[in-house]
């Protein structure tokens, strides 16, 4: 096996991207491959089940999109931008050990960003179909996910059986509902834990390479809550008002968006979005052909590349209900186009439902925090 380097610049990261680099070099000198994913509709249970590590790839910094400008127009969704950038700056290192990405045609400036990427990278894109709602779009995306199976043990040298992608299914499904059991204990009131919290375990878990031992952690976390909720610990107010995150996908900077809301009086209860209960609310049925109850599973995600998008709406109306939500916050990126477009539709639906609505853009600077800390402390203070 080749020598496994780190990127030249490697002395001059702070110490938690070292950290990064080398926890997945030491994957990488175990033998393990290493799969990175764009979005929540990569299947990853095909990852797991060739023996590969899935690691999500989507930027959330600043950082590099400086140099991403120098080849990408300066009006593309920051997300897209910040994601490139890092990728051929070698600063990330999930893309940089990744030895196969897999992308997805959701968004348009993804879909041409890919195939740039792909000069550079080894890169698989899922062609994802825009409705959920008819059977040549099923059919389409059984086959796309067919078709990363066949790649996938092409580029990995394996074979993955029937009893490697149930296990991987089963696996997965686990973490999915320990991850549930985990959010919903902010039904509380007050909740046990701040937003920031509850964002902080559901993005970091992306993070947790050994499945099983992922599981375990987070079973803990729960139970040490619990715990501290049966003592009478409260570490929120019980005069916060609850609040909901809908939107584009929210980490890093865009963390400016909770840090305002928990600063003015609201406590963030669930997050809707992609780095939240979206990706992991559904489980793959069991039951059935393995592929067929992937490819169905995952098709069902509510994102708004999806026309019609009902999925998001029932999602979100259940969610304020089971969660007793004051108000919805959502936050959508500059030139996000899909997201942007179904804010009406969102307040429409929201409204019908007597439920108060803000919709905040913003980007992947920290120019904004101000504004954004007085329209939301006024948000807050009219739910009161």
């Amino acid at each position: 096996m080749s020598e496994i380097k780190l990127p030249s610049q490697f002395e001059s990261f702070g110490d938690a991207r070292k950290q990064g680099f080398i926890a997945v070099k030491n994957l990488k000198e175990q033998g393990k491959k290493v799969a990175g994913v764009f979005c929540t509709y990569a299947p990853v249970e095909l990852v797991l089940a060739a023996g590969a590590v899935p690691i999500g790839l989507c930027a959330f910094s600043d950082e590099t999109i400086p140099e991403a400008e120098k080849e990408l127009p300066r009006n593309l969704c920051p997300l897209v931008k910040s994601s490139y950038g890092f990728a051929i700056t070698d600063k990330c290192p999930y893309m940089y050990f990744s030895d196969l990405m897999i992308g997805e045609t959701t968004c348009d400036g993804k879909k041409k960003m890919y195939e740039l990427l792909g000069e550079i990278k080894n890169l698989h894109v899922m062609q994802l179909p825009q409705t959920q709602e008819d059977e040549a779009s099923q059919e389409l995306w059984y086959k796309e996910v067919l078709r990363l199976k066949e790649r996938i043990e092409r580029d990995f040298g394996v074979t993955i059986t029937d009893e490697d992608i149930k296990r991987a299914i089963k696996l997965k499904n686990e973490e999915r509902k320990v991850l549930k059991e985990f959010y919903e204990l902010s039904k509380a009131c007050p909740p046990p834990i701040t937003g920031s919290e509850q964002l902080k375990v559901l993005y970091g878990s992306q993070f947790k390479f050994d499945q099983e031992a992922k599981i375990q952690e987070i079973r803990e976390l729960i139970e040490k809550i619990k715990a501290d909720m049966a003592n009478g610990v409260e570490n929120v107010s019980k005069s916060a008002k609850r609040i909901l995150i809908t939107g584009c996908p929210l980490a890093g900077v865009t963390e400016k968006i909770v840090k305002a809301i928990e600063e003015s009086g609201g406590v963030v209860v669930a997050y809707e979005n992609c780095i939240g209960i979206k990706p992991i609310e559904n489980l793959v049925d069991e039951t059935m052909d393995p592929y067929k109850a992937i490819a169905d599973r995952y098709l069902k995600i509510g994102c708004s590349v999806m026309t019609p998008n009902n999925n998001r709406l029932e999602l979100l109306s259940r969610l304020v209900k089971e969660f007793k939500v004051d108000g919805v916050v959502e936050m959508t990126l500059q030139a996000c186009h899909t997201y942007n477009l179904e804010t009406a539709t969102i307040r429409k639906h929201l409204q019908k439902e007597d439920v108060p609505f803000i919709s905040i853009e913003t980007d992947y600077s920290t120019s904004d925090v101000a504004q954004l800390k007085t329209r939301l402390a006024a948000f807050i203070e009219m739910l009161a």
